[in-house]
């Protein structure tokens, strides 16, 4: 947990000089220069408990931790026609230890796959025509880890209604990755620490229409289409079948999704929001699942509001599904992966948010602290909890 909090206030010391020097604009005047407009610092610490890891075919600790930091920047401009220039730039890192992973060598002890690091910055930009209520977005993005590395790619469209109290957005996004095929030790093949390599590619189209319906209701519509080929299995995951022998997990080389939810959002007077969430999901691996989401944020002062919220999730879990030793040779495709399995869960938590006249500490730009925390269960025994904080400049 220490180095959660360093991490946020060391990076506030370095803005905070620069903030000295930047005029609050109280008028209409649109800068033509770069101007920063917006850093968030979040840093979270989860962890996890199970007795259903896939590593070792169903069975066995599914314990893991991770501390992850990232810092969000946001820096805008207008042109001389008055198109407005937003560049999003983002950079995160995670550290992880995984009981589970350490047990693709069953004799190793702290072995190398215990613990890993992710890196994953993105940039992002926006090209909005406010008279017009049009917004074009591009981005790039990647995700590194040993045995995963990731390229994304995304393009967006937004368009407001003539009285700027709708707007239709379409986004289409990819991801190209590659993954090294580490097998567990009992079934490689060949000696040494060489790994082969395999791809798997996501294809994703999101439709969504937002809506003022009056000043208290907002509501938002949603659609995905995401379309996956490649190599969809993880190739250090176990299955025990039936008559003891071990398998490497085996799914099929397409996967088609299709999430289709609705949010709302209802403001009772001044001080309390009703946020409101559902999404329905079905996929051509027979796995459909219901999320239903509930978030009120209270005003308890000008300066401090806290958000309850609650998320029960169900699913029916993937024809490909079985537990430890219950595969057979007749099954096509075959995992003991919980996460694909039926289940139900809940999610539940607080958010505090404090945003002082004065700034946090006395900082003025540093407007906003936000801190949450969340417990997770699921009728698998899994459990786990996460907090998280978020620091903004403004």
């Amino acid at each position: 947990m220490k180095r959660i909090f360093i991490t946020g206030f060391a990076l506030l010391a370095i803005f905070q000089t620069r903030a000295q020097n930047v005029p609050t604009d109280s008028t209409a005047y649109k800068s033509r220069k770069l101007k920063l407009e917006e850093v968030n610092l979040v840093s979270s610490y989860y962890k996890q408990d199970g007795n259903n890891s896939a590593v070792t075919g169903g069975i066995g600790s599914e314990h893991l931790t991770d501390i992850a930091n990232t810092i969000d920047v946001k820096l805008v401009k207008y042109g001389e026609t008055g198109i407005k220039h937003t560049f999003d730039i983002e950079a995160g890192i995670d550290h992880y230890t995984s009981a589970s992973s350490d047990m693709i060598d069953l004799s190793a002890n702290s072995s190398a796959s215990s613990s890993d690091n992710r890196f994953y910055p993105s940039l992002t930009y926006l090209r909005e025509n406010e008279e017009k209520g049009r917004t074009l977005g591009i981005g790039v993005s990647s995700s590194t880890e040993f045995d995963y590395q990731s390229f994304g790619g995304n393009i967006s469209f937004s368009q407001k209604t003539k009285d700027r109290n709708g707007e239709f957005t379409a986004k289409f996004q990819t991801f190209i990755d590659q993954l090294k095929l580490i097998e567990p030790v009992e079934l490689r093949t060949s000696g040494g620490e060489g790994y082969g390599s395999a791809n798997r590619n996501t294809f994703a189209g999101t439709l969504s229409y937002s809506q003022v319906v009056n000043k208290n209701l907002q509501v938002m519509l949603v659609g995905d289409v995401i379309s996956q080929n490649g190599y969809l299995s993880l190739p250090f995951h176990r299955v025990y079948f039936a008559d003891g022998s071990v398998h490497q997990e085996k799914m099929p080389d397409t996967r088609l999704k299709i999430p289709l939810g609705i949010r709302a959002s209802y403001f009772l007077g001044d001080n309390v929001i009703i946020r409101a969430y559902y999404r329905y999901y079905t996929d051509d691996w027979s796995l459909r699942a219901h999320t239903a989401d509930l978030e009120i944020p209270v005003k308890l002062t000008q300066a401090f509001s806290v958000s309850p919220f609650y998320r029960y999730y169900t699913q029916t879990g993937t024809k490909y599904f079985k537990p430890y030793g219950e595969h057979t040779a007749a099954d096509d495709y075959y995992t003991s992966n919980y996460d694909l399995s039926k289940f139900d869960s809940s999610f539940f938590g607080m958010g505090m948010k404090f945003t002082p006249l004065n700034g946090i500490f006395g900082l003025k730009h540093w407007n906003t602290l936000e801190i949450r925390y969340g417990h997770y269960t699921r009728t698998t025994n899994m459990t786990s909890d996460i907090i998280s904080i978020n620091i903004k400049y403004k």
